[in-house]
């Protein structure tokens, strides 16, 4: 039926975990209705399945001391149970029953809903959270990866909705699992075409909707009457499957997510004492990527850190990394590569993931050469997609800073939260 099955035996313990991913995520949200997928995905946890209660699903899994965990991105859907082997056929009959029958009750529909409106109204207090969910929005702008989710698109959500959502993604052929942990292959192959077999998939090819179109450079401003700011610079970046991933994965580290050795942290938290939190990160998909740079400060040192941010920028295009800098630091992200190996479900889940971002067969056995033979030159060449002029740049401060920026900078565009 198209369901891509991974199978690790793992006979230390007596535990086995089985995780779904499926393609399915916010970017095929109908507009107006955004919030779809992250509510079909709770729902099908949460509100019950065929022959039970989602109270009684609850119950069954507690009394089996088996989490389930779900999370709904962009542009996937992860759901994961972890049980003992001795429990095998009951955890699957539920996990597949979640799966393959939800029946979303209109109670637990309600519930969710109201939850999700509740936090949306949190977001506002929280400075961090909402410069990140408005600085998506930027960067993603003219695709439907930038649109977020409000009150008014819950409240268009109704549960018809959310059955034609999972008939449309929750379907064998989008669907990659893996069982790790104390099962055997031959077993793990049986129950899996016991409790999945008969899962049938629909004719009804789903698209990947466009990707974010290149962006012009900007610098927006979100006042907020807080004694902080927070600022984030932001790119599209280049793919998984771009050369210029391993370059782009040290650049990063180089620039902010190296934590204290970090060019971000030493000059503007270390050595001037700018900033509450700054850093850097580097989000790779297989069609693109996001590079960003962020800061909170307090007010009145707003405008130093943008140049200190800028200047950080273009020193990695300007100065080559030192030798011995550049081996420390292919140090240590390879020794955080073997972090993602700790145990089977980690092993599966990677492998998993590969096939899923449809890269080559070899990525994770090649991935530590190809960081090792990154050079300085290939960093240089990196960075100038980091050109200032393109970048987006979002400000979230008080009027104060406003005032501070217009000295500074020719043109800035004041927005609104969108809730």
């Amino acid at each position: 039926n198209g369901l891509a099955l991974y199978i690790l035996e793992d006979h230390e313990l007596p535990l086995i975990k089985i995780t779904a991913l499926i393609r399915t995520g916010s970017i095929y949200d109908p507009p107006g209705k955004e919030g779809l997928a992250e509510l079909t995905g709770k729902l099908t946890k949460t509100g019950g399945v065929v022959g039970m209660t989602g109270n009684a699903v609850d119950e069954a899994l507690e009394l089996m001391a088996a989490p389930l965990n779900t999370a709904i991105n962009r542009d996937s859907g992860l759901f994961t149970l972890s049980f003992l082997s001795k429990d095998l056929e009951k955890a699957l009959d539920i996990f597949s029953r979640i799966l393959m029958k939800p029946t979303f009750e209109e109670a637990k529909l309600t519930l969710a809903k109201d939850l999700k409106i509740g936090e949306l109204r949190r977001i506002s207090d929280d400075p961090q959270k909402l410069a990140f969910r408005e600085f998506g929005r930027l960067i993603h702008a003219g695709s439907p990866r930038g649109r977020l989710v409000t009150r008014n698109s819950i409240n268009r959500i109704n549960r018809d909705d959310l059955v034609n959502s999972h008939n449309q993604f929750y379907q064998p052929d989008r669907v990659m699992i893996s069982i790790s942990g104390d099962i055997d292959r031959r077993k793990a192959e049986f129950i899996a075409n016991q409790y999945f077999g008969s899962w049938k998939s629909s004719s009804k090819k789903m698209e990947s909707p466009p990707l974010p179109p290149p962006q012009e450079g900007g610098i927006f401003f979100l006042p907020k009457d807080v004694p902080q700011s927070v600022i984030i610079f932001g790119w599209i970046a280049p793919s998984k499957h771009d050369q210029q991933f391993y370059p782009f994965e040290i650049m990063d580290f180089i620039i902010g997510s190296g934590g204290f050795r970090s060019k971000m942290f030493q000059e503007i938290r270390t050595d001037r004492g700018l900033a509450y939190s700054t850093g850097s990160f580097y989000t790779a998909k297989s069609e693109y990527g996001l590079f960003g740079a962020y800061a909170l400060t307090k007010s009145e040192s707003t405008t130093d850190v943008i140049s200190l941010i800028r200047g950080i920028i273009t020193d990695i295009d300007e100065k080559d990394v030192r030798p011995e800098e550049l081996k420390e630091i292919k140090n240590a992200i390879l020794n955080s590569f073997i972090f993602s190996f700790t145990s089977s479900d980690k092993i599966a889940f990677q492998q998993m993931m590969t096939a899923y971002d449809d890269l080559p067969a070899d990525y994770l056995m090649t991935y530590r050469d190809k960081i090792v033979n990154v050079t300085a030159d290939d960093i240089r060449r990196a960075a100038r997609h980091l050109d200032l002029q393109s970048a987006i740049i979002l400000i979230i401060g008080n009027e104060s800073i406003y005032q501070a920026l217009s000295e500074s900078f020719a043109t800035i565009q004041t927005i609104e939260a969108l809730f």
